[in-house]
């Protein structure tokens, strides 16, 4: 880790001075041992500790905050839970990070207009939990939905493994407040069905805190289903599967969520939660169907006659909720799961037409070859939403640099095949330099243009998202460069 820069902590110090006077009721980090904790977020291959970080609890005191920030020319990136898994929350060096961590609190839930109104920092999974007594339920639920924050999920626009039948976080947030960087606070979008003017909640939804800081949430939550059964399909071959997916969406038959793993990921995540899993299948969906029971039921036989058709080789369907929450609880684990048989993974997030999705896999399993490093393979199946988990040891010499060049591989292939780079992790600094791969310098100049609108000073999460950039002087044009590595100078582990 190389030396502190002494102008930087000289700057340090003034600046933790203003912030404590403007912020009283905020709390201002800036000894190094505390800084730690911060230093990356769920990317941890990258690694830079922040200036100073300062934890507020009102939307005033972000204002003033961001407002004397503006004026002084001081550089902020706004933070969640951190556990963004493409670099999106990566501090600065002399930056100062902005937590929302004390944005914990749940402030209204009407169940007449399903609706809850939230703090940022309030986990995803504690929407669900405040109101499942009334039988109600928030229906984006990532993998990481125990710790991630409402706030991150609508920087990122994440998913989940329901996000097929019930959409990303974007289909599901009604209204936010948002602070600019010039510390102005607005709302935008709010209880009614529908807000006039140009829809600018579904720009900030998925902008990587690149344009505001969120500081309160209002969110859809709806009414659990009457039925919901879970299917466990294990297949002899990877395409046998990716078919089969292909097959029950033709079909015309939207399930509330299905997934897939290979054999590596499904022997993982059995040793880790022993959800059941067969063990002799190269590839495994799990399928679900939810609603009305009548048309669950006849959902269920229609999904077994395709899997069947498609030479499924086991099925399983769940029997009670137990079962079925036994069923999920393998795949939302893989990730963990995975951790436990390799010494380090770097996770991936391009999403595929599901149509080619046997083709893609047999190319990344040709890519895992080349590369000489392990792939396991668990993702939203039913959206083309593929999560490779590269397999690799960074105490080795040069794997995390193989490991990189793999994954970027796999999102040029995302993007040949017609797909995208990302699906719900964003990206932050992880695919940053590869967005000249699907966006021309037309297109990349047009949304950096969008970006200059909210910060002209470019203080906001800056970094992040486009290549690296110049802007030429006189006539504020702007110059990508191709090929920059983003953040060159910060320790890789």
């Amino acid at each position: 880790m190389p030396e502190p820069d002494r102008t930087i902590m000289a700057r340090s110090v003034e600046i933790a001075k203003a912030l404590r006077r403007l912020a009283p009721g905020a709390r201002v980090i800036d000894h190094p041992d505390e800084l730690r904790p911060y230093e990356c977020d769920g990317l941890t291959a990258y690694r830079q500790p922040p200036m100073l970080v300062v934890l507020p609890q009102t939307a005033e005191e972000v204002s003033r905050i961001l407002a004397w920030c503006h004026a002084e020319s001081v550089k902020v990136v706004p933070r969640g839970s951190g556990t963004s898994l493409s670099g999106g929350a990566l501090p600065l060096a002399d930056c100062v990070l902005l937590s929302l961590a004390r944005f914990n609190r749940i402030l209204s839930i009407d169940y007449e207009d399903r609706l809850a109104v939230v703090q940022p920092g309030v986990t995803n999974l504690a929407v669900t939990q405040a109101v499942e007594h009334r039988g109600f339920y928030y229906a984006p639920d990532p993998s990481s939905q125990i710790a991630c924050s409402i706030g991150g999920n609508v920087a990122e626009n994440s998913g989940g493994v329901h996000c097929l039948k019930y959409g990303l976080t974007t289909n599901n947030v009604l209204g936010i407040e948002l602070v600019l960087m010039s510390g102005e606070i607005v709302r935008l979008g709010g209880p009614a069905l529908d807000s006039p003017g140009l829809d600018l909640l579904g720009l900030l939804v998925g902008s990587e805190g690149l344009l505001g800081v969120v500081t309160e949430v209002t969110v859809r939550i709806l009414r659990k289903p009457e039925t919901a059964r879970a299917l466990l399909i294990g297949f002899g071959t990877v395409d046998a599967a990716g078919a089969c997916v292909a097959a029950i969406i033709s079909r015309g038959i939207i399930p509330a969520g299905m997934e897939m793993m290979d054999r590596i990921a499904i022997h993982a995540a059995e040793a880790f939660v022993g959800a059941g899993y067969p063990l002799d299948v190269e590839a495994l969906l799990i399928v679900e169907l939810d609603g009305p029971e009548a048309e669950c039921s006849h959902l269920l036989g229609e999904v077994e006659r395709i899997a069947t058709a498609n030479g499924a080789t086991e099925i399983r369907v769940s029997v009670d909720e137990a079962q079925r929450y036994l069923f999920w609880a393998g795949r939302k684990a893989a990730f963990p799961a995975v951790g436990r048989v390799s010494p380090d993974y770097y996770c991936m997030d391009g999403t595929i037409p599901r149509r080619r999705l046997p083709e893609v896999l047999a190319r990344i399993s040709g890519l895992s070859e080349h590369y000489g490093l392990a792939v396991a393979n668990v993702f939203h199946a039913g959206d083309g939403n593929l999560h490779p988990l590269i397999l690799y040891d960074a105490s080795i010499p040069g794997e995390l640099d193989k490991a990189e060049a793999f994954g970027a591989d796999i999102l040029r292939l995302c993007v040949e095949v017609g797909g995208v780079l990302t699906g719900e992790h964003g990206v932050g600094v992880e695919k940053r330099d590869l967005m000249p791969e699907m966006f021309s310098e037309t297109d990349l100049d047009q949304q950096r243009r969008v970006k200059f609108a909210f910060d002209p000073k470019q203080l906001l999460n800056p970094g992040k998202v486009f290549p690296t950039l110049h802007r030429c002087a006189e006539l504020g044009r702007i110059h990508i460069h191709h090929g920059a590595v983003p953040f060159p100078d910060l320790p890789r582990f």
